[in-house]
């Protein structure tokens, strides 16, 4: 841990007398754009819409969380231990549950001091994002990926800076472009693993790399874990914590995926630091400050959130997993099926795929959005149009719904491209 200590050195000090970053242009969030195509949905179709837009299966009975949550709630609020307000860190039984539940993924322990409890993974992100945005600084994300990183740091005056994920190699990012992005006020990179919006999942050897690349680079990992376990091709799941010892980690997670719970908005942020260096930084102080100033998670919920990691069976997961897989298997051979589409690698975690358009062999349509809205309105199927989350003319369809209805959704789409085909 030491030669780790001795060869990160932290660009982050140098930010406070750098130059004020320009202002991060705001992109589009994906309920904008979703709700945007819920305006196109033609009222005189009668049949059922179909939403492939949006992460969250909790409405589909194939998906509904397990009882021992369930009843975990329900103990939490009829026990009236938990009617008090919360510690702006979370209350000591959740920190410490949700540390050890992490810990059984990790080469080290960690201890509650190391977990804050969030309102979902989305005050996670705004937290971390606040706490890294001095004067200058700028953040690397990935493209494709999840459009609320860019949001938050427009708010913050933080500068976002694009490094590509490439199709061709299984979405792995493309390390050089990270090398090249990066400068003295760069203070972090964010990895998604499993991957939001691509399905994808980085292998042990690739987080490696990543982690080596950060350290070399003077830079923070914030790892998007919200998927962890969420895999069901030929990987596992590797938390990007196994390289703590590497670079500095900021973890942020939720049970609103793994449980099919996200309107119960419980997440984590966890420092994955066994070397101490963050403590140099400012960031560790920084998060607490703003932890004290804003929201906490229902006490109630936060109360019941050791059984519910404690207690949830192997089989709740295997059942959800298998249906995970069913439906990737149902995405990626239906959209193999259509020409006009593709999606160059087949899921192998979280909810998503990216799916190509080519708009060549359409008549009429212009380009993702054009294709998404009319889509909405012809078949009443959403799905999201790529440039919401940094890709132009591509899609991006979630599958995590019931099989028969996600079959359904495909082959609307596909009786769509037959009436928009060009006629050779």
């Amino acid at each position: 841990m030491e030669n780790g200590a001795k060869s990160w050195a932290f660009r982050g000090t140098q930010k406070l007398s750098a130059k004020q970053s320009k202002d991060s242009k705001l992109m589009v969030t994906i309920r904008e754009a979703l709700d945007k195509l819920m305006g196109n949905l033609n009222e005189d179709d009668d049949r059922s819409v179909i939403p492939l837009g949006h992460g969250d299966p909790s409405a589909f009975p194939c998906f509904r969380t397990t009882p021992v949550a369930e009843d975990a709630i329900v103990d939490a609020v009829r026990s009236s231990k938990f009617n008090c307000y919360s510690p702006a860190a979370g209350i000591p039984p959740a920190r410490r549950a949700i540390a050890e539940y992490l810990s059984r993924d990790l080469p080290y322990k960690l201890s509650p001091d190391d977990v804050s409890v969030t309102l979902g993974c989305t005050q996670a992100i705004e937290i971390i994002i606040t706490a890294l945005a001095c004067p200058g600084a700028n953040i690397l994300v990935p493209r494709p990926g999840y459009p609320l990183y860019e949001a938050r740091a427009a708010f913050s005056n933080l500068e976002v800076r694009h490094f590509d994920l490439i199709p061709e190699k299984g979405w792995e990012v493309d390390l050089d472009s990270v090398e090249a992005l990066t400068d003295d006020n760069t203070v972090a990179m964010v990895i998604i693993s499993p991957g939001n919006p691509c399905g994808n999942v980085f292998t042990y050897q690739h987080l490696k790399k990543i982690a080596e690349t950060a350290r070399k680079l003077g830079i923070i990992v914030i790892a998007d874990e919200v998927y962890s376990h969420l895999v069901f091709g030929n990987k596992q799941f590797v938390p990007m914590g196994e390289f703590g010892s590497i670079v500095p980690v900021l973890t942020v997670g939720s049970i609103s995926k793994r449980w099919i719970v996200p309107g119960w908005r419980l997440g984590w942020i966890a420092t994955n630091d066994p070397c101490g260096l963050l403590k140099q930084t400012g960031i560790l102080d920084s998060i607490k400050k703003y932890l004290n100033i804003s929201s906490d998670p229902a006490t109630f919920i936060q109360g019941a959130i050791p059984k519910i990691l404690e207690n949830t069976t192997e089989e709740f997961f295997s059942n959800i997993i298998n249906t995970m897989k069913e439906d990737a298997d149902i995405c990626y051979s239906k959209i193999k099926e259509i020409p006009g589409i593709a999606c160059p690698q087949k899921p192998e975690g979280a909810m998503s795929a990216m799916v190509k358009l080519n708009l060549s062999l359409l008549e009429g349509i212009n380009d993702d959005m054009d294709f998404c809205a009319k889509l909405a309105k012809e078949e009443s199927v959403i799905v999201l149009p790529g440039s919401a989350v940094g890709m132009k003319n591509w899609i991006r369809i979630t599958f995590a719904i019931e099989p028969v209805f996600l079959a359904e959704g495909l082959d609307r789409i596909k009786s769509f491209y037959e009436r928009h085909a060009k006629k050779l």
